[in-house]
């Protein structure tokens, strides 16, 4: 028995055989793949927009990682080469270096810059091809299916998910071995069956216990280690669990949830695991007790029953392809957001009371983003919401060029939910109103959400025909959020 809080009996908790799969650089391993080039010696990002500075980085090789000290995500002006022509980026490297006590940055050495021209020649820059990553992501699914039932498995994203491999380890290996060993066994197997199907590889975290605790193996262990998987359950809690380095590198805890817990004194996953769960609660509510056993190594979920956020919103961002600085196509592009956001709304039967806006300057202006929002009463009407985000945009913004939008609908409830009033009198125009944008979803539900556009499609400056063509907001067909799924 573990020598930890008198509330926790382990001896009651689930021990099922977890194992929590990650493909390594899923995007770009993907496309090092189909170009026949190793995914951990290459380097190679998978960058959108990678024709402007702000081209985003949506995911990078191990080696790309290594060489530049780039993490998944940035921006292509952050970069140490320039994308254009792989040359040396002085500016960005006199914007970062460090500085002496006379504020003065020394010099790249000749061996510095031509070892980054070196590499950033050898690299390998694509675009993101979403319908690809989907292809391989099912591919990769079925592989694992000849280890476990489809029930056993859920995905957690495209590119990682649990298995419950409880049921398959006595079906596979002897009764007698030791359970750890045959999950270590089962998880190798696993491993090699989708490296052979599909060129990728993945590491895996393992747990006798739950899948919070695969989870924390997988991310602070198994990435490190040269199998590329990791054990962990509740009796090496204290060696394990108790030792991550940085609360951030815990699930479930951010930054902002970080600089909460260290003004309680907590300064690391040992300091949370040991602290009292009623002042955890008084701080963070129900959240609080659940920071207290997950960092005891306590998780009630399961595979088959997965803890899910209460989703308390529904939004869309998007980064535009140029600067923005005509007031006039900026309002055009976020009339055509609050449609599709609001559509997303409308299908899932919800309505909103809480309306937000953001909006990014571009990179030249050096200006922060507007951060808007308000209340509303009760709708999911497409044009009061429309009326509202423009209001919150006319009422914040003071001109300058625009490069990031996004908006969101908080303080959700049923769309039955109808708010009565004595006064009022049966409004004509707003019942016509909504008899004709529930024909107009039901024709889009049918035949997509392009088979009825308004002109403003064809003006310059709009975006909506544009991605229609992309999946998750990046290149390869489909509309996110905007096409009807039964």
């Amino acid at each position: 028995m573990i020598e930890i809080d008198p509330l926790i009996d382990y001896s009651k908790e689930q021990r099922r055989a977890i194992a929590f799969i990650d493909m390594k650089s899923f995007y770009a391993s993907v496309e090092c793949v189909e170009r026949g080039l190793n995914p951990l010696s290459t380097s190679l990002c998978v960058m959108s927009g990678a024709d402007n500075s702000a081209g985003l980085i949506l995911a990078s090789s191990p080696t790309f990682k290594k060489v530049f000290g780039k993490d998944n995500v940035g921006r292509s002006r952050d970069l140490p080469f320039y994308t254009n022509n792989r040359k040396f980026n002085y500016q960005n490297y006199y914007r970062t270096a460090p500085r002496d006590w006379l504020n003065k940055v020394n010099p790249p050495s000749k061996s510095k810059v031509a070892f980054i021209e070196s590499w950033a020649k050898r690299t390998e820059i694509v675009p993101p091809r979403m319908s690809k990553y989907i292809e391989k992501n099912i591919e990769i699914q079925h592989a694992i299916q000849n280890f476990a039932s489809p029930e056993d498995i859920f995905w957690y994203s495209i590119d990682e998910g649990f298995v419950d491999l409880t049921s398959s380890l006595n079906y596979f290996y002897d009764k007698a071995l030791p359970a750890e060993v045959k999950l270590d066994r089962l998880s190798r197997e696993i491993q090699l069956a989708i490296l052979n199907q599909t060129g990728i590889y993945s590491t895996v975290g393992m747990s006798i216990g739950n899948p919070l605790l695969a989870k924390l193996a997988l991310d602070n262990e198994a990435k490190h280690n040269s199998n590329m998987r990791a054990f962990w359950t509740y009796e090496n809690i204290p060696d394990k669990v108790w030792k991550i380095k940085s609360l951030t590198d815990f699930w479930g805890i951010n930054t902002r949830t970080e600089k909460r817990l260290n003004k309680l004194g907590i300064k690391s996953v040992y300091d949370l695991a040991h602290c009292s769960p009623a002042l955890l609660k008084k701080e963070f509510g129900v959240v609080g007790v659940q920071l207290f056993f997950h960092a005891n190594g306590v998780d009630e979920s399961t595979v088959y029953e997965p803890y899910h956020a209460k989703s308390k919103s529904i939004g869309n961002s998007q980064v535009l392809p140029r600067d923005y600085a005509d007031q006039t196509q900026i309002e055009l592009v976020i009339k055509e957001m609050t449609e599709q956001v609001s559509i997303r709304l409308r299908k899932a039967k919800k309505q909103t009371t809480v309306v937000s806006l953001y909006v990014g300057y571009a990179y030249s202006e050096n200006k922060r983003g507007l951060h808007i929002q308000k209340k509303i009463e009760v709708t999911n009407s497409i044009a009061v919401l429309s009326d509202q985000i423009m209001s919150l945009f006319r009422a914040g913004y003071s001109g300058g060029s625009v490069r990031r939008l996004g908006i969101s609908f908080g303080g959700l409830c049923s769309e039955e939910v109808k708010l009565i009033s004595l006064f009022d009198t049966f409004d004509k125009k707003a019942a016509k109103t909504e008899t004709l944008q529930g024909a107009i979803d039901e024709i889009r539900k049918q035949y997509g959400f392009l088979a009825l556009q308004k002109a403003t499609s064809l003006l310059d400056g709009s975006r909506v025909v544009a991605r229609s063509k992309l999946v998750g907001g990046h290149s390869a067909g489909g509309l996110d959020g905007l096409k009807w799924q039964e």
